[in-house]
């Protein structure tokens, strides 16, 4: 009996010795949890056997316990790594289409050549579907997708209107609008552009002039209107130009026409022949100041080249194009469990739910207890490298001492043996 006590030592400081290894094995794996070996003793009894007299039966290993408290925060210069501040994993898929998922705090990320966001064995980043506004369309896991990031933002957007708000100088000479030259800055007061799209996503110049009209002998016209020429390309769009007229408060009283719209353009590089653009004028006023845009855009976008990826604590992924474009590519899905330590380990410092886990609860990063996200972070492993080692020191001692336990036994033996 005692032999065998002593041999359920050595396996438990082995066990004990093996845990800690590898811990310290895997001190700088990103997003690593450290184990702990739990042991209960052995005690066997029996109704007829007394339990004040009786002795244990030896150490027995009773878990192996993940420990999933944070680890330290490591910061990067790629955006793609991602660390969650507080609790929670990653879901990552290990095909594209596959409802199998698996999840892991190693937040080490980056593109695959088909620009989808991967981790370094190749599974892929499950996100929500996100709506215009950065909230999810949905937090269900069956419901989560690969996160791909596009390199270009989508097809081009022609111009179908434009919005231009001016002050206009009262002070500025009257001109005759007979006269009128887009090529002589003398027959015009000021003028201002912008750049619109055809429906090839190709630039175009639309350009506003304004005259400051005199008045007339008649009476007909007066020191508040104005004349708004419209050109593009060089070519006047909209005949006879735009007649704006002003109160003595300098308010815009009237635009006639009321609804502006260009000719049809009529681009000869192939795009919408009969592409139009609406003009409106939100905002004009007439003062003492100098001539100052207020505002001056368009709906129109060429296609966009992609310029940058921001992931928000709340696991918004939103790329930048070059044509000014955002998009809202997805929201980084999130799990927690009622039972971290029940997850089974399947390597590459990831787990999958069992039994003892419970049902994957999914959300959003930065909501009730899901953790945020921290980017151009990782989550280095969370073990402690000065106890480990005094661990190991323990487990050795541990290790020893059963080992000279079997010792004593065996000389005993020995000796009852050599009894004649």
């Amino acid at each position: 009996m005692s032999f065998n006590i002593a041999l359920s030592g050595v396996n438990a400081a082995q066990k004990d010795l093996d845990v800690t290894a590898n811990n310290i094995a895997n001190v700088n794996t990103i997003g690593f949890k450290e184990s702990r070996a739990e042991f209960a003793d052995v005690y066997a009894n029996s109704i007829f056997s007394n339990a004040k007299t009786s002795t244990g039966s030896g150490v027995q290993t009773a878990a192996v316990a993940q420990q999933f408290h944070q680890g330290a925060l490591q910061f990067t210069n790629n955006s793609l790594d991602m660390a969650i501040n507080g609790s929670g994993f990653f879901v990552v898929s290990n095909e594209i289409g596959s409802l199998d998922r698996t999840f892991t705090r190693a937040g080490a990320f980056r593109l695959n050549n088909e620009g989808f966001v991967t981790n370094s064995q190749g599974h892929f980043l499950q996100t929500y579907k996100a709506n215009a506004d950065g909230t999810p369309a949905g937090l269900g896991i069956n419901s989560t997708q690969p996160l791909r990031i596009p390199d270009k933002a989508g097809q081009p957007q022609q111009t179908t209107e434009a919005k231009i708000g001016v002050n206009l100088p009262v002070k500025a000479g009257a001109l005759d609008p007979a006269l009128f030259d887009e090529k002589n800055s003398e027959t015009y007061t000021s003028s201002t552009s912008m750049t619109i799209y055809d429906s090839m996503g190709d630039t175009h110049t639309l350009t506003q002039y304004f005259v400051k009209v005199g008045p007339t002998a008649d009476g007909t016209n007066t020191e508040n209107e104005w004349q708004m020429r419209v050109f593009v390309d060089g070519e006047e769009k909209v005949a006879g130009g735009v007649e704006l007229k002003f109160t003595n408060a300098g308010l815009l009283e009237s635009i006639v026409p009321a609804d502006i719209e260009t000719e049809e353009l009529g681009f000869s590089n192939g795009s919408d022949p009969d592409q139009k653009i609406k003009i409106k004028i939100p905002s004009a006023t007439l003062n003492s100041g100098a001539f100052e845009v207020t505002e001056n855009s368009q709906d129109g976008t060429t296609v966009g080249r992609l310029t940058k990826v921001d992931v928000g604590s709340d696991g918004l992924v939103q790329a930048t194009y070059s044509n000014g474009t955002t998009e809202n590519l997805g929201i980084v899905a999130m799990a927690r469990f009622s039972n971290e330590q029940g997850l089974t380990q399947i390597g590459d410092t990831q787990w999958r739910q069992s039994l003892l886990s419970g049902e994957a609860v999914t959300g959003q990063p930065n909501t009730g207890i899901f953790g945020k996200v921290s980017v151009a972070a990782l989550e280095q492993s969370n073990t402690s490298l000065t106890t480990e080692l005094v661990d190991l020191i323990t487990a050795q001692r541990n290790f020893q001492a059963n080992s000279r336990a079997l010792e004593v036994n065996s000389t005993l033996q020995q000796t009852i043996l050599q009894i004649r």
